[in-house]
């Protein structure tokens, strides 16, 4: 058996064995990691006094053309004052179009207009291309151990909601 802390073959460290330090440098690590996948959407933003929650709401509406207000709130997990708020400015500024139900007149479904697609596009290019590009440097058995770190790490009803998603884009 291995020691605590030790390598495998291949260059991992033993997982069952991680020490508070190991996990408090992962925990940095996923701190700045985040910092640096959020730095370059955050210039674009910034210039239009735009913030997270703005791309958030984009990235979300853009794979679910049509989703409501109320599946949006649970998605993001914001309150209701909070995305009327980024809603209203995304509306009133012609990047979100916010349509009545055509079954329940008390539904608004949501849908990016053509400026709010180009924005949400540059967004993610910029995200994609740093995931990319850091997918590369570490090779596919990287990347498929990180999502599913990333999908244990998930609170069991978000990984629910988060295989529904991947599952409608597949």
């Amino acid at each position: 058996m291995a020691e605590p802390g030790s390598t495998q073959p291949g260059g991992g460290e033993t997982l069952l064995y991680l020490t508070d330090e190991q996990l408090r440098q992962g925990i940095e690590a996923m701190f700045f990691a985040y910092r640096g996948f959020t730095a370059d959407p955050d210039r674009i933003l910034q210039d239009m006094s735009y913030g997270r929650a703005h791309h958030r709401a984009l990235h979300f509406i853009n794979g679910a053309p049509g989703t409501t207000v109320n599946n949006l709130l649970s998605i993001l997990g914001v309150t209701k004052q909070s995305l009327n708020r980024v809603l209203r400015t995304l509306i009133s500024d012609g990047l979100v179009e916010s349509r009545v139900g055509r079954q329940d007149k008390r539904e608004r479904h949501l849908y990016l207009t053509e400026a709010g697609a180009a924005l949400e596009q540059q967004l993610s290019d910029v995200q994609r291309a740093r995931m990319r590009a850091a997918y590369r440097q570490v090779g596919p058995e990287a990347v498929s151990g990180f999502r599913r770190v990333l999908e244990a790490m998930m609170n069991p009803d978000m990984r629910r909601r988060y295989q529904t998603l991947r599952e409608k884009r597949t």
